[in-house]
C-alpha cells in the first residue's frame, strides 16, 4: 500500500513491469533503498566525470607536480560527474524509460574497459604535455608520471566532493519525503550554505590563528637594527617586537652602505627603512601618521628617492625589488611602508579585498600630504611601487593612470592580479595588434609592459614622465586569472597572440581552464625567473627604466646583478 502510495505521486503506476530495481533507486523519495546505496555512482555521471578529468590533464601555464594534478582531476571529476547526473536525469526522463540492471550493468563494463584501454595511452599523453609546459619554462623534464601521488591527489579530492554531493542529495530527499518540491529546494539550499559557512569560518580561524602566530614575534633569523635610519632603530618611536615576521625581516635587512659601496665602486649612504606593523597603531590611518613620523626622524624627505610601498597580503616586501632600488640609487633612499594584514595573500584577497587599497591609499596620501608640504625644489622623488596584491591595493589608491603620474614621479607595478581596475582598464584600451601579455598603450606614451630582458628596447618611441611600468609574464596566472575565464576563451591563448613560453598544446575549456590556473597560482614562484608569478630577473631593469641608472656604469649593474640573483628563491606571495 505505502509503496503504491509513493509510486502514484511520482507519476509511475505501482504494478508497472518496466519499474526495475535501478528506477526505483532513482526514483524513490528518502527511504531505505536509497540509504542503503548511497555510495553508488551513476554510469553517466562518471562517464562526463572521466572526460573532465581527462581534459583537465592537458597542459595549462605552468608545470604542475602530481598531487596537485590529481587533486585538478578530482574538482574536475566532480563538476562532469554532477553535468552528467543532471543531463543523464533530464535525457531519462525526456527521451528514454529508465534503464534496466542489465543495461547498467553493460555500461558500467564499457566504462571499465574504455578506462582501461585508454589508462597508459594517457600516461604518455600527461607526460608529454608536462613536459611541453616544462621546457617553455626552462625546466628539465620528467622522466616518467608519478601515478600514485596522481592517484592520492585525485582519490581525496574526488572522494570528498563526492560525499558532499550524495550528502546534499540525500538531505534533499529526506526533506522533500516530508514537504513539497519547491520548499524542500529552499530548505536544502539553506541548510548547504549554512554548513558551508560553519566550515568556512572555523578553516578561517584555523588559517588566521596560525598566521596570527607566526606574526606575533620576529623571526629567529631576523636581526634587531641598532641604526637611526630604520624603524625600531635608535631613536624610533616603532617597537622591535611590534614590526611583526616580515616588517622585522624588512627593517632588519638589505644591503649597509658599505655593501652598496662595494658592489658598485661609488660613494653611498646608508638606506633609510620605515615600516609600521599592525601592532604598531591601531588602524591603517594612525600606522600611516606613524610612517610619516619616521620618515621626519629619519630625514628620509632630504634623500634623492623616496618609495611608497605596498605590501603583499602578510606583510612582505619582496628583497630582490627593494635591495635593487638601494643598489642602484646608492642609498641616497627611502623605503616607507606598512602592514594591512598577517595572512596570506589569497585569503586578504579573497576575505578582506578592501584591506590593501584602505592600507596603501593612507599611507600614500599621508606621505604625499608631506611631502608637498616642501618646496618643489627640495623634494625628493617620490616612486609607487607595488607587487601582486600590493599592486592591487597601490593602483587602487588612484584614481586612474592620470593621477597616478600627476601625484608620483613614477610607478613599478609587478605582477599585477587581473582584478585590479587600472591594469583592466589600461589592458583593453592597449593598441591593436598588441598582444594581451605584453601589450603597447599609445605607443609606450606613458605606460609601458615589460617581461624579459630586452623588452625595454622594443620601443624606439619616446618615454614620457612620469613613467609608469608593468612587469608581466605570459604565465603569470595571478594576472590571467579572472572570473570571465570561466565561461569565455582569454586573448592570450588566441594563436596570434600566444607568447612563446606557454604551451602550444594548451586550450580553453569552460570551467576547467580556471581551475587549472587556481592550481597554477600557487605554482607561481616554482619556476625559473623570466616565467610565472617570478620577477626577480627583471627588477633591476625595471628601477632602471622607472627612475634611472643611478650614474652606475655596466659593469657595476652587471655587479649588482650577480648578487641579486645569488638570492635564495622568494617566498610565494600566494602564500605570503
Amino acid at each position: 500500500m505505502r509503496r503504491g502510495l509513493r509510486t502514484r505521486i511520482r507519476g509511475i503506476p505501482p504494478d508497472d513491469p518496466g519499474h526495475s530495481r535501478s528506477a526505483e533507486l532513482l526514483r524513490t523519495p528518502y527511504r531505505g533503498a536509497v540509504n542503503r546505496h548511497w555510495w553508488r555512482l551513476a554510469p553517466g555521471g562518471v562517464v562526463f566525470g572521466v572526460v573532465c578529468t581527462v581534459l583537465s590533464l592537458t597542459p595549462s601555464l605552468l608545470p604542475r607536480p602530481a598531487f596537485f594534478q590529481g587533486a585538478i582531476g578530482g574538482v574536475s571529476f566532480a563538476l562532469g560527474y554532477l553535468l552528467g547526473v543532471l543531463l543523464t536525469a533530464l535525457l531519462l526522463r525526456v527521451f528514454m524509460p529508465a534503464p534496466s540492471a542489465r543495461a547498467t550493468r553493460i555500461v558500467w563494463w564499457c566504462v571499465g574497459g574504455a578506462l582501461a584501454v585508454a589508462a597508459v595511452p594517457l600516461g604518455f599523453a600527461v607526460l608529454s604535455w608536462q613536459n611541453g609546459v616544462r621546457a617553455a619554462v626552462e625546466m628539465p623534464p620528467l622522466d616518467a608520471v608519478d601515478p600514485w601521488r596522481f592517484l592520492l591527489g585525485f582519490g581525496v579530492t574526488a572522494a570528498l566532493l563526492l560525499v558532499i554531493g550524495k550528502g546534499c542529495r540525500g538531505l534533499f530527499l529526506m526533506i522533500r519525503a516530508r514537504i513539497s518540491a519547491p520548499l524542500a529546494v529552499l530548505a536544502t539550499v539553506a541548510a548547504v550554505l549554512a554548513a558551508a559557512v560553519g566550515v568556512g569560518a572555523l578553516g578561517m580561524a584555523a588559517v588566521d590563528r596560525i598566521y596570527a602566530e607566526r606574526n606575533t614575534a620576529p623571526p629567529e633569523d631576523a636581526q634587531e637594527p641598532d641604526s637611526a635610519f630604520r624603524s625600531a632603530g635608535e631613536g624610533s618611536g616603532i617597537s622591535w617586537q611590534d614590526l611583526g615576521r616580515h616588517g622585522s625581516l624588512f627593517v632588519g635587512g638589505g644591503p649597509a652602505a658599505a655593501e652598496i659601496e662595494k658592489a658598485t665602486g661609488a660613494p653611498a649612504l646608508e638606506p633609510i627603512r620605515v615600516y609600521a606593523g599592525l601592532a604598531s597603531a591601531p588602524d591603517a590611518a594612525s600606522r600611516a601618521e606613524l610612517v610619516v613620523a619616521e620618515l621626519e626622524r629619519t630625514g628620509a624627505f632630504e634623500r634623492e628617492w623616496l618609495v611608497v610601498a605596498t605590501t603583499t597580503g602578510s606583510g612582505w616586501l619582496e628583497p630582490q625589488t627593494v635591495d635593487a632600488f638601494e643598489y642602484l640609487h646608492g642609498g641616497d633612499t627611502a623605503i616607507a611602508s606598512m602592514q594591512y594584514a598577517y595572512t596570506p595573500s589569497w585569503v586578504s584577497f579573497v576575505f578582506d579585498p578592501d584591506a590593501p587599497v584602505e592600507s596603501a591609499t593612507a599611507l600614500f596620501d599621508a606621505v604625499h600630504a608631506r611631502w608637498s608640504e616642501l618646496p618643489e625644489s627640495e623634494r625628493p622623488k617620490l616612486v609607487a611601487y607595488g607587487l601582486s596584491l600590493g599592486a592591487h591595493g597601490t593602483q587602487a589608491a588612484f584614481s586612474g593612470v592620470d593621477d597616478l603620474r600627476a601625484r608620483t614621479d613614477g610607478a613599478l607595478l609587478v605582477g599585477s592580479p587581473n582584478g585590479s581596475e587600472m591594469w583592466r582598464g589600461l589592458q583593453a584600451a592597449r593598441d591593436a595588434g598588441s598582444p594581451a601579455w605584453r601589450p603597447v598603450l599609445d605607443g609606450g606614451r606613458a605606460v609601458r609592459w615589460m617581461s624579459r630582458e630586452g623588452d625595454e628596447r622594443l620601443i624606439d618611441a619616446p618615454w614620457q614622465d612620469p613613467r609608469v611600468l608593468y612587469l608581466q609574464h605570459a604565465t603569470d596566472p595571478v594576472t590571467w586569472l579572472g572570473p570571465e575565464l570561466i565561461w569565455a576563451p582569454p586573448e592570450w591563448l588566441d594563436a596570434e597572440q600566444r607568447a612563446e613560453d606557454v604551451s602550444p598544446a594548451m586550450r580553453w575549456m569552460p570551467g576547467i581552464t580556471a581551475v587549472q590556473l587556481v592550481v597554477d597560482m600557487f605554482m607561481g614562484e616554482s619556476v625559473p625567473a623570466r616565467h610565472g608569478h617570478n620577477y626577480g630577473d627583471l627588477v633591476l631593469t625595471a628601477w632602471t627604466s622607472v627612475t634611472d641608472d643611478g650614474g652606475l656604469d655596466g659593469a657595476a649593474l652587471a655587479r649588482v646583478q650577480a648578487i641579486l640573483e645569488s638570492y635564495a628563491d622568494p617566498i610565494d606571495p600566494a602564500f605570503e
